[in-house]
């Protein structure tokens, strides 16, 4: 009843509105006929992906047929309990899960070329000494000798 009116008054919806939903934090067992139970409540839905990955687990695309559909799921899953876990109900935004998946060819990129010159940048392996500043790493064959510079005062602190 809430989208008849939304429809009726020709409301303007904001410009992230969108038909698809992006879902996280639902429990890695949930079936698709429990996601179509839930999200089905607020109009004809088009697709629901579930991710089944081990990145994607615990997550879903829902895809509705119209856009107000959607918007009323968003006001009224956003929050909601679903075996003791609740849900996070966002509207998909391409252009910020392009930019993960960028971070993530960024971060396989470096992976790569730290490989390739023996580098390890792990900064819960470095010492407690608070004389270091700019520790740059660690090669990976001698965890003993960082690749330190730029000391506080003029004394040079030890490892």
């Amino acid at each position: 009843m809430a989208t008849i009116s939304l429809r009726k008054a020709n409301a303007r919806l904001p410009p992230e509105v969108n038909r698809v939903l992006y879902v996280r934090n639902l429990p890695f067992n949930i079936s698709s006929e429990e996601m179509y139970d839930i999200f089905g409540k607020y109009g004809a839905i088009r697709q629901i992906r579930i991710g089944t990955g081990k990145d994607t687990r615990g997550t879903a695309f829902v895809v509705y047929e119209d856009i107000y559909d959607a918007k009323t799921a968003v006001d009224h899953l956003s929050g909601f309990n679903v075996a003791n876990r609740y849900l996070i109900v966002l509207y998909y935004q391409q252009a910020k899960m392009s930019k993960k998946f960028d971070q993530k060819k960024k971060e396989e990129e470096i992976d790569k070329l730290k490989e390739k010159y023996g580098v390890c940048i792990d900064f819960g392996r470095l010492p407690s000494n608070p004389s270091l500043t700019g520790v740059i790493g660690y090669r990976c064959g001698n965890a003993l000798s960082p690749l330190a510079y730029g000391h506080y005062g003029s004394s040079r602190g030890t490892l």
